[in-house]
């Protein structure tokens, strides 16, 4: 056979072997691979089982925080002043939903949606985040659930859930005292986590905002409690596989009175002003009321653009607590204390008297008394009773704003009275101190003067007065005003009593208070208001007041009807009674009302045949104050 260079012949053994380590290598290669899925296997049935098993149970399983119901408020004899209700609600949840606006639109086919409704979810759109369930409509009737449900299919996002809502069925009658509550916003919720409270308003849209809502939030809150429920593919409930109960918060039990503070609105008729009633002994609030107030009613569902903008653009300034954070020059009503300084300071004694010309002449500048001609020789009781100017222009200038103010310091003017609720206002108690830190100036001496009459740069709260002349009647021991008598646990029933709590004692000579107290009783009986409370049934003690409210030009005299009704005299009225044991003291303001025996006393006069004797004024009497 002859050989042929270009034939190739094939090695068949070392081919064989080739293949074999390729098979080799192939099939350690494989085995590897089937003990890595072993391994991994392995580390998810056995190690990591309990971890998944959780996150299966979690697409199974939806744990949902249960809302406690929000303690009741009751006024002094049972009448609820706040209180909650179930009700349907339609929601949507802007992130499910595919256009908000032509949602909104389609289901206004279905369920009525009127404008004020759009402008309160487009406020609470721009207010909340994208998944946060937004309320649309609230206190749907059971044919419109009836009628969203059979169309349901065609909304996703949009939902039905019940809902704890709160009800004030007094309207504004007690806004100001009670407040309300809304929706939580950013800042809220930075402060309960800052706080370590974040978890126990899980499932919570509602917060207290101002008044006893606000001041005793975690007690009226509760705890919330936790279901766990079985939920379909589709996200919605199938059963409850376990649950905690939330606990409800407590009750309030308030001192207040809801006759009397319907008695005292009326009586305000359409005036602005504010009046506070505290039982002196205890300090316990019996009346507080603001006027003109608001419905807190449209802020529980989010209040609309149109009706916030309404009460904010109010010349009549309805969101104003004017007997918590209104200030006012407390006009004559400063004199029983200021007499009250004099015995004190050793600068008068009660017989002591002045001659009144009806002027005081400091330097260039002469203060001139109500009475043209003066009041002829005036002592401390006199000068209380007919409320004598020049006495008070002459004492002012004798003491120095100084001693005024450390003592008027002592009585809580210029201070908070730590009152349970928030917000409260301090108030000015001029002194030469304060001047220099408010203004960088000197006092200068000539300013004084106004001071002693309760002009000037005094300026307090109606609470600040009441808590004043309520010292008085109480021989100087002064309480801290307390809203709340009693807090009540709805599981135990327990009852935690606010107890009356002294700040001080003034430790005044009781000769010196009652010669005050007597003063105040002569203002009642042959005094400025003498004609308003002509046969009562009771001694009362009071002191009328009128307070500037734009300064008059030296040599001008004041005319009312000549005066823009905003820049009048405000009318202002102290009182207690009855005089011999004091269950009841006050202070009433009536804005730009002129006299305080004409617009203020008489509403005084009011509160106490209310409270003292039971009795309630005919139905023409009781705007006394218009």
């Amino acid at each position: 056979m002859l050989f042929n260079p270009g034939i190739e012949f094939r090695d068949a053994q070392r081919e064989e072997q080739q293949f074999r380590v390729r098979l080799a290598i192939l099939s350690g290669f494989v085995l590897v691979m089937f003990f890595l899925l072993a391994a991994r296997f392995i580390f998810l049935q056995l190690i990591q089982h309990d971890h998944y098993h959780t996150l299966a149970e979690a697409n199974r399983i939806s744990v949902v925080p249960v809302t406690p119901g929000r303690g009741v408020i009751y006024d002094r004899k049972g009448v609820q002043l706040a209180y909650n209700f179930t009700a349907h609600t339609l929601e949507i949840t802007p992130a499910k939903a595919m256009d908000v606006n032509a949602t909104l639109d389609q289901l206004s086919e279905i369920v009525e949606i009127t404008p004020r409704d759009r402008r309160r979810f487009k406020q609470l759109l721009e207010e909340s985040k994208s998944f946060e369930s937004l309320p649309i409509r609230s206190r749907l009737a059971d044919e419109e659930i009836a009628r969203f449900a059979a169309n349901r299919y065609r909304f996703p996002g949009v939902e039905i859930k019940a809902r704890l809502f709160r009800q004030y069925p007094q309207g504004e009658l007690f806004s100001h005292v009670i407040g309300y509550i809304g929706r939580i916003n950013q800042k809220e919720l930075d402060k309960l986590e800052a706080e370590g409270d974040i978890a126990n308003y899980r499932g919570t849209d509602h917060i207290g905002k101002t008044g006893l809502e606000q001041s005793y939030e975690r007690v009226l809150h509760g705890t919330t409690g936790v279901e766990q429920v079985e939920i379909d593919s589709a996200g919605r409930a199938v059963r409850v596989l376990s649950r905690t109960p939330p606990a409800s918060g407590s009750n309030l039990a308030l001192n207040l009175d809801a006759g009397l503070q319907a008695l005292v609105d009326k009586a305000f008729g359409e005036r602005r002003g504010a009046l506070v009633a505290l039982d002196p002994k205890t300090g316990g609030v019996l009346a507080f009321v603001s006027k003109p107030g608001f419905d807190p009613n449209l802020f529980v569902d989010g209040i609309d653009p149109q009706s916030w903008g309404e009460l904010r653009n109010s010349p009549d300034r309805p969101m104003l607590n004017r007997a918590l954070t209104g200030t006012y020059p407390p006009g004559s009503t400063f004199k029983p204390f200021m007499a009250l300084a004099a015995l004190t300071s050793g600068k008068r004694t009660a017989q002591q008297a002045i001659s009144d010309p009806g002027y005081f002449q400091f330097g260039n500048h002469r203060f001139r008394d109500d009475a043209e001609f003066g009041h002829g020789s005036v002592d401390m009781y006199k000068s209380i009773v007919v409320s004598c100017d020049t006495y008070y222009y002459i004492l002012a200038n004798e003491m120095g704003i100084d001693a005024i103010s450390q003592f008027m310091a002592r009585l809580g003017f210029g201070s908070r009275t730590g009152i349970d609720l928030a917000g409260e206002a301090e108030g000015i108690l001029p002194s030469q101190d304060w001047k220099m830190r408010r203004f960088k100036q000197k006092w200068i001496a000539g300013e004084t003067v106004s001071i002693g009459i309760g002009q000037g740069y005094n300026s307090y709260t109606p609470l600040q007065l009441a808590s004043a002349i309520a010292t008085v009647a109480n021989d100087g021991v002064m309480f801290r005003p307390h809203v709340v008598n009693y807090v009540e646990d709805l599981r135990t029933k327990a009852r935690t009593v606010i107890e009356p709590k002294p700040l001080r004692s003034l430790d005044l000579n009781p000769e010196h208070i009652d010669t005050i107290k007597k003063a105040l009783v002569g203002v009642n009986k042959e005094g400025t208001s003498s004609s308003v409370f002509a046969g009562t049934e009771y001694v009362s003690a009071g002191k009328t007041g009128t307070a500037q409210v734009i300064a008059i030009k030296q040599g001008e005299k004041y005319v009312e009807g000549r005066v823009q009704e905003r820049h009048r005299d405000h009318a202002l009225f102290i009182a207690y009674a009855p005089a011999e044991n004091p269950t009841i003291a006050l202070a009433v303001i009536v804005e730009n009302a002129g006299f305080g025996a004409r617009a203020a006393a008489p509403i005084a006069r009011l509160v106490f045949d209310y409270y003292l004797l039971g009795k309630e004024p005919p139905d023409d009497k009781k705007g006394a104050a218009q």
